[in-house]
């Protein structure tokens, strides 16, 4: 019946659209005979060893976990260690990338002396190959990847198959060692032989290389059912065949009457609920809703003829930064030189959350949105900054040192950006992602917050909870790392980070030892100088050596006492951004007198102590 349905239809439009047009249907309804994936699942598990000298917290953010919920699924692992050598169970979300497989993709915030092998033989102990990562990333293969780079991290999982059975619908992915074999997983997992091979039907439980898929079990202790079907009948395929024929006819329809694609594209878009973006989405009727409503003028959209011919294709003459959801690109549109970030398929929820907010927030300390597309890919048009981003000019080389008066200016300006969107906008944001990297510089050397993909909206009165750890180590608070407490102080806390890194040129990890335990936090590292009694001369020794002896002392340890304000514990503790900007104003001001007393005894700043 199939068969003839297609003939009928397809001839009726014969004359209007092309032979060729009708052979492409006929084709594509075939190859869904054998589909790759449909969906997803919202739970899948990484089983493995730990590395030598691992601890919880960071298992917890290289997985995208809680260090809570990374103690639910692993009864015995405390708040501070794992036993090197034991096994561990990290939960993530299975999705079906691009309808080709089932996938999820971690984002991995680069340390120093990183590779691929080291990434995936260490931090995700085999889960992943490097090869794999070599084919998700564009650095080069067999070299270490810039410090404070982003890289994806694929890992394949599974959401189960009814076709061996319907008992089992949650699963691990397993890397294969060389001791293990079918029979000793089978043993350990208390399955059959039979069922272990049904499931991985090609897989060589004895390789000692690989992943196969193993039912897991919840924090329950229980083998959860499958819910629903991952499989396709024959009537369903059917189904999905007539729908495809007639979406692509009623789809030429409108091409062959002039409506516009990408505009049906953006809308689904915007209102598409499928994505985690449902924080940016405030009640229906409530005033912060309406504000929140975007509204696109039509010159800020691009087509994909124009950015394609302004960047040349996407050459890497024109490649300007790669980050965790794209590629940035230097080009020229429409008179005005512009960066344009082309991102992956994968990221809609970041585009949807930046274009979300910067047609909604505008400020001279945030970058200006000129425009976007999604014809091809998902691209979003800024201003381009002639400087590049603050992390550049501290930690990389062939810049020349920021003078002390620029870095106190570059934080306050950065200071001035979060408070807007904390304070004065309709609804307000959490930026989520404040870190050296994310801090753009114009040619006057001012700075512009950037990269607002992981923004959440705040919530009136109170902080909220995340399952979704984002973020980049070593600017992540405790409250947000061990529990997922989402408030504003989360980006007072990396701010202070920041604050810490405009006086040392440091990264926000500190390696001081040839192990990862050797590694400390920036902010421990000031703290162990700034709690001693004098502690001048130390501090001396942690600001930036290329700044030689061209800095004010007392304005070092001023701004030094600001970041330690800043990244308290407690964040109740912290002060807000509004209170952080009036400390720097101060102390970029050249009348203030700053030898009258300690830090906590300046007037300006009482009230920023006091988190008022």
């Amino acid at each position: 019946m199939i068969p003839g349905v297609l003939i009928l239809i397809t001839n009726m439009f014969r004359s209007k659209l092309g032979l060729s047009f009708s052979l492409s249907i006929i084709s594509l309804c075939l190859t869904t005979v054998e589909p790759t994936c449909s969906k997803g699942c919202d739970l899948a598990l990484g089983s493995y060893y730990v590395w030598t000298d691992a601890y919880t917290s960071l298992i917890a953010e290289v997985s995208g976990n809680s260090v809570n919920e990374l103690i639910s699924y692993n009864p015995g692992t405390t708040k501070f260690f794992v036993l090197s050598g034991a096994r561990i169970v990290v939960p993530f979300p299975c999705d079906c990338i691009d309808g080709e497989f089932l996938a999820h993709v971690f984002t991995y915030a680069v340390r120093s002396g990183d590779t691929y092998d080291k990434i995936a033989e260490t931090y995700y102990s085999n889960l992943t190959t490097a090869a794999t990562l070599e084919r998700s990333n564009s650095y080069p293969a067999n070299s270490s990847i810039p410090d404070n780079a982003v890289v994806n991290v694929t890992v394949n999982c599974s959401c189960g198959n009814a076709s061996v059975s319907e008992a089992y619908g949650l699963f691990l992915t397993y890397p294969l060692r060389d001791e293990d074999s079918l029979e000793s997983i089978a043993t350990a997992a208390n399955l059959s032989t039979d069922l272990l091979q049904r499931y991985n039907p090609d897989a060589n439980f004895s390789a000692g290389s690989g992943l196969v898929y193993i039912p897991g079990r919840d924090k329950s202790g229980n083998y959860p059912p499958l819910k629903s079907s991952t499989g396709l009948s024959g009537g369903v395929i059917a189904g999905i065949c007539i729908g495809v024929v007639m979406g692509a006819l009623l789809v030429s329809v409108c091409i062959y009457y002039g409506f516009c694609r990408k505009k049906k594209v953006l809308d689904k878009l915007l209102s598409s609920k499928s994505f985690e973006d449902r924080h940016l989405q405030a009640d229906p009727g409530s005033a912060s809703s309406r504000g929140l409503a975007i509204s696109l003028d039509k010159s800020m959209e691009f087509s994909y003829e124009e950015i394609a011919n302004a960047t040349n294709d996407f050459s890497i003459g024109h490649k300007i930064a790669q980050g965790g959801f794209g590629t940035v690109y230097y080009a020229e549109l429409r008179g005005e030189k512009a960066a344009i970030k082309k991102m992956y398929m994968m990221a809609t929820r970041e585009f949807l959350a930046e274009l979300k907010v910067l047609t909604h927030v505008h400020h001279l300390n945030l970058v200006r949105l000129i425009g976007y597309c999604v014809e091809g890919s998902l691209f979003l048009v800024y201003e381009y900054l002639k400087n590049g981003n603050l992390s550049q000019h501290l930690h990389g080389t062939g810049w020349d040192p920021l003078p002390w008066s620029t870095r106190v200016q570059i934080a306050l300006d950065s200071a001035r950006g979060l408070e807007y969107i904390h304070e004065h906008t309709v609804p307000v944001y959490i930026h989520r992602d404040i870190k050296t990297a994310n801090i753009l510089i114009d040619k006057n050397f001012r700075a512009k917050v950037a990269d607002f993909g992981l923004t959440k909206l705040a919530e009136v009165g109170g902080s909220s909870q995340l399952t979704r750890l984002v973020g980049t180590v070593g600017y992540v608070p405790p409250e947000y790392a061990q529990y997922g407490d989402v408030s504003p102080k989360i980006d007072v806390y990396a701010f202070g980070v920041v604050l810490y890194e405009l006086i040392s040129a440091k990264e926000a990890i500190v390696k001081v030892g040839g192990s990862m335990l050797e590694s400390k936090s920036l902010v421990a590292v000031f703290e162990e100088v700034l709690n001693q009694p004098d502690s001048r001369e130390k501090l001396c020794k942690l600001v930036d050596p290329r700044l030689g002896d061209s800095y004010p002392i007392d304005s070092v340890r001023k701004l030094a006492q600001l970041a330690k304000a800043c990244t308290q514990e407690h964040p109740l503790l912290r002060p807000s951004m509004r209170s952080a900007v009036v400390a720097l104003m101060t102390l970029s001001s050249s009348t203030e007198d700053w030898d009258v007393g300690p830090f906590y005894e300046n007037q300006a700043l009482v009230s920023l102590m006091s988190g008022r």
